[in-house]
C-alpha cells in the first residue's frame, strides 16, 4: 500500500507558527495583511490555521506585505528539523 502523505506535519505547523509570529511582531492583524495582499481576510485565516497551503509566490508576496526576510524565515524553519 502506498504511503499516505500527511499535510499537517510538524514542519508545516512550525512554518505557520513562524508566519503568525512575523505578522504579530509587526503589529498587523489578519485583516490588514489581507488588505495589503488584495485578498479576503479568510485567505490569511486559512493559511494560518493550516486549511490551505501557500505556494512559493504567495509566500514571497506575504513576506513583502508583512515586511520580513523570506530567506531568513526559511532558514529558521530549516533549523527546526523534520
Amino acid at each position: 500500500m502506498p504511503h499516505k502523505k500527511q499535510i499537517h506535519t510538524d514542519r508545516h505547523r512550525a512554518f505557520r507558527a513562524l508566519l503568525v509570529a512575523e505578522r504579530r511582531a509587526k503589529g498587523f492583524t489578519q485583516t490588514e495583511i489581507a488588505r495589503r495582499l488584495g485578498k479576503p481576510p479568510s485567505y490569511v485565516a486559512k493559511y494560518e490555521l493550516g486549511e490551505r497551503r501557500l505556494d512559493v509566490l504567495e509566500f514571497l508576496d506575504l513576506s513583502e506585505a508583512i515586511g520580513f526576510d523570506a530567506s531568513a524565515l526559511l532558514e529558521k524553519l530549516g533549523k527546526t528539523g523534520r
